[in-house]
């Protein structure tokens, strides 16, 4: 009965959580391929500031617009 219910709530939560990571490593990997040098390089090797604040706000909208059609 009830607990069967929390389970399956539970499995559900689960797969969403699976797919939204999903998307948005799938997502975050082509907006680095589309962006113009390597993005990784950039912050740990040339300690780029710039280059992470704009990979963070990327992945920022990335995951509010994947929240957003996952709940929505």
């Amino acid at each position: 009965g009830h607990t069967m219910m929390t389970l399956n709530t539970f499995l559900a939560t689960l797969m969403y959580a699976g797919l939204g990571i999903f998307i948005f490593v799938f997502s975050f990997v082509l907006v680095d391929r589309l962006t113009p040098g390597e993005l990784w390089a950039e912050i740990i090797e040339k300690k780029n500031t710039a280059v992470a604040l704009l990979a963070g706000a990327v992945a920022v909208g990335l995951s509010i617009i994947i929240a957003a059609a996952i709940h929505g």
